[in-house]
């Protein structure tokens, strides 16, 4: 049983500006984009071997994480996968979620937070 990093996802300013960036950097393309986000990622899009990155507005104030990496289980559904990482020493962590996201935040044993999503990728 094992999670890989599917997504590493970075507050920031202007996601316009930083996505023309780090596409030129690392040859990657947008693959989505909302109000709030854009994603850019390897033209093999999301789930592929290396992670996409999501270029999120925040308003840069003190206490906000700049980065925080994002998981996908590789061999068991998302249920299954939430019950072993917090069997493993995460736990549970409210950021104002509604209880509709696909997605669950969580922390790891120092307190540095991430999140485990829906989908599913092929382990590496």
């Amino acid at each position: 049983m094992a999670c890989r990093i599917s997504e590493l996802v970075l507050g920031c300013r202007d996601p316009e500006r930083l996505a023309k960036f780090w596409c030129e950097v690392l040859d990657f393309v947008v693959l989505d984009r909302d109000d709030e986000d854009i994603e850019i990622g390897p033209r093999s899009g999301f789930g592929g071997p290396q992670p996409t990155m999501v270029l999120s507005r925040t308003d840069g104030q003190n206490g906000t994480l700049r980065l925080h990496i994002d998981v996908s289980a590789t061999d068991q559904d998302q249920q299954a996968e939430l019950e072993r990482l917090l069997a493993a020493g995460a736990h549970r962590v409210d950021i104002g979620q509604t209880g509709l996201e696909p997605w669950h935040v969580l922390a790891d044993p120092e307190g540095n937070e991430f999140c485990l999503l829906k989908a599913r990728i092929a382990p590496i």
